[in-house]
């Protein structure tokens, strides 16, 4: 039957070990949070620039046959991703809707013009790509104007630029800081060991055979933890799903499986080397030493 003492050396010891796995989990988790953005940083960035667009405004009285060869036209450049057609009645509907009263009945009549809402892709989505292609269909007989907002689309361009940057120094801060607590949490485990190093030295055990045993046991918690830190990623990944839709599109599978072997080799090789080096520091301590950090 185990006396008290044991107990106590039990409870500290799991105690030890779920603390330990539990702060590199966190720790590997907020890695991967930014590795995921990181990586669907580019996604996200054409996200926001595909939403930018223009309006092109069609003449008054332009048979449909001629708007619907203009769209097929539009369809076929390069730099369009969608299109949309939208009637003179459907544009009143919309405008209607924004007024929150039919403005139709007050002025008599509809003022409103045709149009082809175009919406780029990400490459295009610039001063100076729209500035070519709104030239290039004014040069169309039945186009009356092409709108567009410049200032918005500068200043889309702008932000998405200091927000890939951000990211970028965030991320390698918070890699930075994610191996100072890996190793710091794994140095204060062999640290409780120190004695145990000194004991089995004092008997003739070998370097290899006194590192080994915590070589295997910093991998399997570096990779233990690197499971739990995905498996809360993938949680994290899922709720996203369920509450914004939108982000399906956004989500690549293989980048999300580059993602697991980022954070599985990243828990196994920051364990293993973190390890290594506290083990060969109590391996080379003086005895007067051991009593110290």
């Amino acid at each position: 039957m185990e006396n008290k003492e044991e107990k106590s050396t039990r409870r500290r010891l799991t105690s030890s070990f779920i603390t330990s796995i539990m702060s590199m989990s966190l720790v590997l988790f907020m890695a991967g949070l930014l590795g995921l953005i990181v990586l669907h940083s580019r996604r996200l960035s054409d996200y926001v620039k595909e939403n930018i667009g223009f309006s092109v405004v069609i003449n008054e009285n332009v048979k449909e046959a001629e708007m619907i060869q203009l769209k097929k036209l539009i369809d076929a450049a390069p730099y369009v991703k969608s299109t949309e057609y939208i009637t003179k009645e459907k544009a009143a509907q919309d405008f209607s809707k924004e007024l929150g009263e039919d403005f139709i009945k007050f002025i008599g009549y509809n003022p409103l013009l045709p149009s082809i809402d175009v919406r780029l892709k990400a490459e295009y989505a610039n001063n100076a790509s729209m500035e070519g292609i709104e030239k290039d269909l004014l040069r169309n007989k039945i186009i009356k104007e092409v709108n567009y907002q410049k200032s918005l689309v500068d200043l889309v361009n702008q932000n998405v630029n200091k927000i890939s940057l951000f990211i970028l120094a965030f991320s390698l801060l918070l890699l930075v800081i994610a191996m100072a607590l890996i190793n710091n949490t794994i140095r204060l485990a062999v640290f409780s060991k120190r004695f145990l190093i000194r004991s089995m030295q004092l008997v003739g055990a070998t370097q290899y055979f006194i590192r080994k045993p915590f070589l295997l046991r910093g991998i399997s918690n570096g990779l233990i933890s690197a499971l739990i830190a995905l498996a809360l990623l993938g949680g994290l990944v899922y709720f996203a799903k369920q509450q914004i839709p939108e982000l399906i599109g956004l989500l690549d599978i293989d980048m999300y499986l580059i993602l697991t072997g980022f954070v599985l080799v990243m828990g196994f090789l920051l364990s293993f080397l973190s390890t290594y080096f506290a083990v060969r520091k109590y391996l080379r301590i003086k005895t007067d030493y051991l009593y110290h950090y």
